[in-house]
């Protein structure tokens, strides 16, 4: 019983850094209809960036620091002005065929350029362990459950108590309804963008100590961020958390009591199976929309 309760300790924590950039892909196709499947490499890249400034001497929380700063302007301000805006008037398709040649682009320029090697990333979090009522749980998934808590219990406080966070809320809902009510929709778009951006940055920090950084660990990530995003409900932000958590611990769970070869497979069976039974998602609701 000690062993399952801290495999779903750890796989809540590994679930969560899933749920942040799901979370991602829910915003972003709420506020503006896209679907960024160069989400992973949104992770991938502030990792790099974190890497380049701790080598030049910065401590790590000043890296993240940093790295956010540069990830709101390159992937957010950026991604939306040089990809989004030109493409999103041709519909969906074409900018889903740009953001899986970004994802492409990204790893090779990071690949060629950097280095094809994977590299360490320091923990923000002490090394060891704690006992708690028989059960040994690691600092490094309180931090993680700590920090991405708090940030998911931020996001929704600001989207459901600020006004911009509601103006942000019916962008989403109804663009032309908003424009009427006097809402700068491409402000409210806008914000979308550099929080998708910030959130990828604090998953890197999260996820690259497990994951090493390196200029493919983005494929996972975000297939799995994907997946989480389809499972909870695409059109629900708490969809994203749920969908995390649910692949988090059934991989913990599966790799252990079946086998770890079946581990990486686990997100693929959970999503096909809630995808021919609930297309909508656990959470989300059935809704048509105007593309």
């Amino acid at each position: 019983m000690g062993d399952l309760i801290q495999l779903v300790v750890s796989g809540v924590a590994t679930g969560a850094i899933y749920a942040l950039a799901a979370l991602g892909f829910t915003l972003l196709w709420q506020a503006a209809g896209v679907i960024n499947f160069a989400q992973g490499e949104f992770v991938m890249l502030p990792a790099f960036a974190m890497l380049l400034f701790v080598a030049l001497g910065a401590p790590l929380w000043l890296a993240f620091l940093l790295a956010c700063a540069a990830a709101m302007l390159v992937l957010g301000i950026g991604f939306k002005r040089v990809i989004v805006d030109p493409l999103i008037r041709h519909g969906v398709i074409p900018l889903v065929i740009a953001t899986l040649g970004l994802s492409i682009g990204l790893k090779s320029a990071v690949k060629a350029g950097y280095s094809a090697e994977a590299h360490a990333f320091s923990s923000p979090f002490p090394a060891g362990q704690f006992a708690l009522g028989g059960i040994n749980i690691s600092y490094a998934d309180v931090g993680t459950l700590l920090m991405a808590g708090a940030i998911v219990v931020t996001l929704q406080a600001f989207l459901n108590k600020t006004v911009t966070g509601r103006a942000m809320q019916a962008v989403a809902q109804n663009t032309d309804a908003a424009t009427v009510l006097g809402i700068d929709v491409r402000r409210m778009v806008l914000y979308t963008f550099l929080i998708n951006a910030v959130l990828a940055v604090v998953a890197a920090l999260l996820v690259t100590p497990t994951y090493l950084a390196k200029f493919d660990m983005g494929d996972s990530i975000g297939q799995k961020a994907f997946f989480a995003a389809i499972i909870g409900g695409f059109n629900q932000t708490r969809g994203a958390l749920l969908g995390g958590v649910l692949i988090g611990v059934l991989e913990n769970v599966v790799g252990y009591y079946v086998s770890p070869a079946y581990k990486e497979g686990v997100a693929l069976m959970l999503f096909l199976v809630v995808i021919l039974f609930r297309p909508e998602g656990l959470l989300g609701k059935a809704e048509e929309r105007k593309v």
